[in-house]
């Protein structure tokens, strides 16, 4: 082991002696290879989608784009107004006003639906009559009651145009399924041309390409301008809907990491000049880690990868992580120029002396977030993939630019006797050394009883993936969702597609009315909080239809027990004019949509609530396909992944970082007792969450991985700098001193750094990111008391057990 470090070190002597003599070729290379990533940088696109949270491959996604290309998007931006006066001239003219202005005004609109215009279907003698509920404006009072009268006995406008008790009424708009981006307009289009070819070519130019996520902010920001418009005391309007949450979360996302990219420079660089008390051990540190940054996200764009929710925190992250090699490298650079005055040899010392431990903690860190690569969240599995790609660049950045930039810029000799850090310091090093040299097992003891303890609070940990429930309490999104869901029962929708498998198998009346069932069953279904508070299908059409043939009785809003009678009405409701069809069946009359509305809950409560609706419909429809999809299977299916992608990554790292360990000690014995003190903050700090009732989500099961490769970054050097100390003196407790008030001292401001760029966000706009910021900043701190105290603590008990030499021999 001892002839490994030393070519390695000896390795990392002679790379910067050249890249010393030779600055101004190294920054040339260097910059030109930069230059190439962060060209790409403009190609960056952000999307917030609940789509976004699947890989593009997962079952429940590809079965959700199947119902889309059927169906068309099932994300609808809600308007509801509350008023106490809907069913007068005023509040009708003002709202016919405000749907006219949505419909022309508001950008990829598909459908706006309202009492102006809701689905009024009638008979006339012997004549079918679809037409709007407003049809005829209202002159008097007698228009009034009787327009009141027809939309509050209509079972379909109940929760979903008006509330039930009819103070509030909704404007529904649908947007377009497609995109409109990347189409470019032919103007001899239909010219000489194979009209067949042209649709097949057209099916396929709109294949997968989605409205996308700016263009759903697009329709989103035009729509919330107009409503403030037309918001006054007795017209009080709330918009919501899971497109207006996506648009919140992107714009809550973009301005986070604007806010946490300038805290990361302001921290970083406030604590690199208390560190060095010097512009020289600012700047350069600084450049690396903004250079690395800028090439991660060059890297990201050039892949093809959109910045999505849990990628925001991958900017500080970099800044905060990678310039911890930086620090390492100048804190010996700077202690040798004190001891020599010559630049070159110091430089050469501090790559030779730090080149090795970086490489090693610069890998397990990067091994620890690649353990995010096998994530079925995709958003996760792109970080995991990315962080790491930023910390090797942050690597290479250090070992290349640093030198060279000590080479250009004009240094003076430090005072001697001067430190870089306060006289605290060293009490602190000395407290730690004390403590953990003569009471080892007390300490170990007392760590024991705190991993018990934390052990026992992990058991009661909850998982959880409320995105409302990550907004502020009094942001509009968040108010207008819940007012929404208690007044209108619900602002997102559970689809269920039910394929026959057979043409016309829709005009069987027998599976109509299971259909019809399978609606009064839903809306009575009740999980704790989650319930449905409207159910609908095709059903609602035909008797309709049958009523308006009927004369218009009430009795005859039924199903008819003739399947040709069926088929008949369909018809006669296709040639009336209406297309609403589309929206509850394909052109086969093979499939039927089914609808269920429900609030926009935590995922972790429908658990109870899916399983019911699967076995019902599964129970209910034997020879039938069944596909349960929509927004809510989506919310589900990403609480499921996060279960399952914190228990692969949390195995994973803990075994790649273990290995790693064993290789870099030499010694299966010390390479497991090495990571005890890296797993002790990580096991606190789960126990505690599972103490406070802090749940893990998207942000918080991050946590553990990222803490791990941090910690044992720490541990690494740690071990080394013991290493070297022992070699020297033989005597394992002046060791322990040395290598506090040595390595200990860079350990402390990289820890320093590293909490603070987690502490940064807490200043998040979303409250789940201030449980991250505020927990993972916490773990790194006890990471390093760990390192300070159960680490020498453990090396003193092995000493007490084994001779010196054997000592001197497993840790190298």
């Amino acid at each position: 082991m001892k002839n490994y470090r030393n070519w390695f070190e000896l390795r990392f002597k002679g790379l910067g002696r050249r890249i010393y003599n030779n600055p101004k070729k190294t920054l040339l290379i260097t910059f030109i290879i930069f230059a190439a990533f962060a060209s790409r940088i403009p190609d960056i696109t952000v999307d917030t989608s609940t789509e976004g949270f699947l890989h593009e491959d997962d079952p429940v996604l590809l079965e959700y784009y199947n119902f889309r290309d059927q169906f068309g998007r099932d994300e609808m931006i809600a308007v509801a107004i509350k008023s106490d006066n809907i069913f007068t001239l005023p509040f009708l003219d003002k709202l016919k006003m405000l749907h006219n202005d949505l419909e022309e005004n508001v950008p990829y609109v598909a459908e706006v639906t309202s009492l102006i215009n809701a689905r009024n279907t009638r008979g006339e003698k012997d004549e079918l009559i679809v037409e709007d509920l407003l049809e005829d404006w209202p002159k008097n009072g007698q228009d009034l009651e009787s327009i009141k009268k027809r939309a509050l006995s209509n079972a379909l406008y109940e929760n979903i145009i008006i509330s039930k008790d009819g103070s509030f009424t909704t404007v529904i708009i649908e947007t377009n399924n497609y995109s409109h981006e990347d189409k470019e307009i032919d103007v001899f289009a239909g010219f000489d041309s194979d009209p067949a070819a042209d649709m097949a070519e057209s099916m396929k130019s709109t294949d997968r390409q989605y409205l996308t996520d700016r263009e759903n902010s697009e329709a989103v920001n035009a729509v919330q301008n107009i409503v403030r418009k037309y918001q006054g005391r007795d017209f009080e309007v709330y918009v919501a809907g899971s497109p207006v949450v996506t648009d919140f979360l992107k714009r809550t996302m973009l301005k986070d990491m604007r806010k946490f990219l300038g805290l990361a420079i302001l921290t970083i660089g406030v604590l690199l000049f208390i560190l060095f008390r010097r512009i020289s051990g600012v700047l350069p540190p600084l450049l690396i880690v903004m250079l690395a940054l800028l090439s991660t996200v060059g890297t990201m764009a050039a892949a093809g990868v959109p910045l999505k929710l849990p990628t925001q925190i991958l900017p500080s992250f970099i800044l905060a992580v990678g310039v911890g090699d930086a620090v390492h490298l100048l804190s010996i650079f700077f202690q040798e120029f004190r001891k020599t005055g010559d630049k070159g040899s110091a430089m050469e010392y501090a790559l030779g002396h730090s080149g090795l431990p970086i490489l090693l903690t610069s890998l397990t860190t990067a091994g620890g977030l690649l353990s995010f690569s096998t994530a079925d969240i995709a958003p996760i599995a792109d970080l995991g993939i990315f962080a790491a790609a930023g910390v090797m660049f942050a690597f290479l950045y250090s070992i290349t630019l640093l030198p060279a930039l000590i080479s250009i810029i004009p240094l003076k000799i430090p005072e001697q006797g001067r430190h870089s850090t306060p006289a605290y310091s060293d009490r602190i090093f000395d407290f730690a050394g004390k403590i953990s040299t003569r009471y080892p097992y007390r300490v170990l003891v007392v760590s024991g009883i705190v991993l018990i303890v934390s052990v026992a609070g992990i058991t009661k940990i909850q998982f959880s993936h409320d995105i409302v429930g990550w907004f502020p309490e009094k942001s509009d999104v968040r108010i207008a969702t819940e007012t929404i869901d208690q007044e209108l029962r619900g602002s997102v929708n559970l689809e269920i597609v039910i394929d026959i498998g057979r043409e016309n198998g829709l005009y069987d009346p027998e599976l109509l009315k299971r259909l019809e069932k399978s609606a009064d069953y839903m809306e009575a279904l009740k999980e704790g909080e989650i319930f449905a508070g409207k159910a609908w299908s095709i059903p609602v059409v035909i008797k309709e239809v049958n009523q308006a043939l009927h004369a218009n009785k009430k009795g005859f809003y039924s199903i008819p027990d003739n399947k040709d009678l069926i088929a008949q009405e369909f018809l006669l409701f296709e040639n009336s004019g209406s297309d609403d069809l589309e929206d509850f069946t394909d052109s086969m009359f093979s499939k039927a949509r089914f609808t269920v509305k429900v609030p926009f809950r935590d995922a972790v409560l429908y658990s109870k609530f899916l399983e019911a609706v699967k076995k019902h419909f599964t129970q209910e429809y034997p020879d039938c396909k069944i596909s349960v999809t929509g927004m809510i299977s989506i919310f589900f299916q990403t609480l499921a992944n996060v279960i399952s992608s914190m228990a692969k990554s949390y195995c994973l790292a803990f075994i790649v970082i273990t290995l790693l360990m064993v290789l870099l000690l030499g010694s299966l014995r010390i390479g497991l007792l090495s990571m005890i003190p890296n797993l002790t903050p990580v096991i606190i700090t789960l126990g505690f969450m599972g103490w406070a009732g802090v749940p893990v989500d998207l942000f918080t099961m991050l946590i553990g991985c990222i803490a791990l490769g941090l910690a044992v970054d720490d541990t690494i050097h740690f071990m080394h700098g013991f290493k070297s100390c022992h070699d020297k003196t033989g005597n394992a407790e002046s060791a322990v001193f040395e290598t506090l008030h040595s390595t200990g001292r860079a350990m402390l401001i990289t820890t320093c750094v590293l909490s603070l760029g987690f502490f940064i966000f807490m200043f998040a706009g979303l409250n789940n990111l201030f449980n991250f910021g505020l927990l993972t900043g916490m773990t790194i701190i006890m990471a390093l008391l760990a390192d300070f105290f159960i680490a020498p603590a453990l090396l003193i008990s092995v000493r007490g057990r084994m001779a010196d030499g054997s000592l001197t021999k497993s840790t190298g």
